[in-house]
């Protein structure tokens, strides 16, 4: 076989796998997914103020002038907007610091590296600059 003929074969081949897996994945059925079990009910209260919020919303422009959308829209800000609507979210305790930190410096064993008479001499410049 030459190299020509050998390209053909391989690309039928190719074509026809393709064709092949575009039928089947045609053919499937959609399965709707499952639902992942959280561990936890959850139950769904009924919040009145929700339902008046989602009336107002179709209500469209005529909205602003009905008054149980007016007070719905007040107690919506109140409830969010309000001081003390939402309690103060506690800041996490700090660590507690370490013993030596607290210690003086003349009660620690380890003398210090430089005495304070000692003179610092500054850093040299490169004199070929």
């Amino acid at each position: 076989m030459d190299g020509k003929m050998l390209a053909r074969l391989g690309a039928v081949v190719f074509v026809a796998v393709a064709i092949t897996a575009t039928a089947i994945e045609m053919s499937r059925k959609e399965e709707a997914p499952e639902a992942w079990p959280s561990g936890r009910n959850i139950q769904v209260q009924a919040d009145p103020l929700r339902d008046a919020l989602i009336r107002c919303q179709a209500l469209g422009e005529s909205g602003p002038r009905d008054p149980a959308c007016l007070r719905a829209w007040a107690e919506n800000r109140n409830r969010f907007l309000a001081p003390g609507a939402r309690p103060a979210e506690r800041l996490p305790d700090m660590p507690a610091a370490p013993r030596d930190a607290l210690t003086p410096p003349a009660e620690r064993s380890n003398p210090p590296a430089l005495t304070p008479g000692t003179p610092i001499a500054p850093p040299q410049l490169d004199q070929a600059r």
